[in-house]
């Protein structure tokens, strides 16, 4: 071989590689995927690789484990019904971040550059440190949109939409719409907001204050001043400050709690020692397991907890559908449901759901373009559409009232008309 002929040869090899080395970091897309030549991350002939990103531990003790359960059980189903276009899901399951940024970005990273996945299905964690590198790494993400990183990326979507938007999109209503209901109506009733010391709890308190205005209430307290990563022995200092917010020094109305369970135990336990009489709120306590221990069925008696999804209680086919996974999922066992199977499986619903439609060519671009212009109806978690989810909630909810023991609707699931977010 001549010499410009060897030139030539390496050139093109060093181009190939280059182009190989790309591809494979960026999850390119060139060739038939799973074909001979198919370089889409995570997809295979036969397969598709997905993983999860969950805060199963935690310092104060809170976990969303049960996340992984949930998306389990509906990956399992969708397996049994023969997959996605003929590709099985290849579930590897949920990394632990610990609700730690450092290991959520670390997680991240794990999962597409050493397991290779196609796609991240839940990510369900008080921290999202990862979401920019997802979203640069083109990896369609699906999780609760509870953080700022649901809202805008181009990869990245809430099972029920974007929960808390930047200026231009809007706001769901069901929790103050749902409390209207509850105390026969706005006009004239206080309520105050109270969230952990945060970035997510001052974004907490500047969205639910303008929601809970529109809805008519007036705004007696509202304030992200509990320590985050510490959970109080003394919640006096918060209680003295809320008793008295109401007008005329009175108290408020309504006491809505922006945090997750640990928290609300201790500030709703010391506010109702401290003689509260008014409605407790928040979130996060939609768990039959908090229930086995008597301190905390006391605490969380008579709270209303918000929930974005259909209640367990409805008896509903979807409804009837998702137990009888989970069921199945957990080995045939009765297990107490709680909100984070419900996270875990939608947020695996609503990747299968858009998958399907980007049919047997699943690439990242074909996933995309499947979820530009998606829209369904009926399902847990009301009419879902995209791309309006990435910049706003699907708008549906219910509130559940802890009574005696065991949790009753309060206020049936139904959507809400959103408001613009300032």
């Amino acid at each position: 071989m001549s010499r410009t002929l060897r030139t030539l040869a390496a050139a093109a090899a060093a181009l190939f590689l280059a182009t190989a080395c790309n591809s494979a970091s960026t999850g390119g897309t060139s060739g038939p995927p799973g074909g001979a030549g198919g370089t889409v991350r995570g997809v295979t002939a036969d397969t598709i690789k997905v993983g999860g990103i969950v805060s199963m531990t935690s310092a104060s003790g809170y976990s969303k484990k049960d996340t992984d359960l949930g998306a389990r059980a509906r990956y399992d189903r969708a397996n049994a019904e023969g997959g996605v276009n003929g590709r099985r899901i290849d579930y590897l399951g949920a990394e632990d971040d610990g609700q730690d940024p450092a290991r959520n970005l670390a997680a991240a990273r794990e999962l597409v550059q050493q397991k290779r996945v196609f796609a991240v299905a839940p990510m369900s964690s008080v921290t999202f440190a990862g979401a920019d590198f997802l979203d640069s790494r083109a990896v369609p993400t699906v999780g609760w949109g509870t953080l700022p990183s649901f809202c805008g990326p181009k990869h990245i979507y809430g099972f029920n939409g974007c929960l808390v938007p930047t200026p231009g999109g809007t706001l769901n209503q069901t929790w103050p719409e749902g409390l209207a209901q509850v105390l026969g109506g706005a006009k004239g009733r206080s309520v105050a907001l109270i969230a952990g010391d945060n970035d997510a709890g001052k974004f907490g308190i500047r969205t639910f204050t303008q929601g809970f205005e529109a809805a008519g209430f007036d705004l007696a307290y509202a304030k992200a001043a509990v320590p985050a990563g510490s959970l109080p022995s003394d919640w006096s200092a918060y209680t003295k400050e809320i008793l008295r917010s109401g007008p005329g020094g009175k108290q408020p109305d309504a006491v809505v709690s922006v945090m997750q369970t640990p928290y609300n135990i201790g500030l709703f336990t010391a506010l109702k020692r401290a003689g509260y009489r008014g409605v407790l709120s928040d979130p996060t306590d939609y768990d039959p397991g908090l229930l086995a221990k008597d301190a905390t069925r006391q605490a969380l008696d008579g709270v209303l907890v918000l929930l974005q999804f259909q209640p367990f209680e409805a008896d509903s086919p979807a409804m009837r559908q998702f137990k009888a996974d989970v069921r199945k999922a957990a080995g045939g066992r009765e297990v107490p449901l709680n909100m984070h199977m419900m996270t875990g499986y939608m947020s695996a619903d609503l990747f299968l759901a858009v998958a399907a439609r980007a049919g047997r060519n699943l690439t990242v671009e074909s996933f995309q373009e499947a979820a530009n212009g998606f829209s369904d109806t009926g399902t847990l978690v009301g009419d879902r559409s995209e791309p309006k989810g990435q910049k706003e909630s699907f708008g549906c909810g219910a509130l559940v009232r802890l009574t005696g023991g065991r949790y009753e609707v309060a206020v049936p699931f139904r959507c809400y008309p959103p408001i613009p977010f300032r």
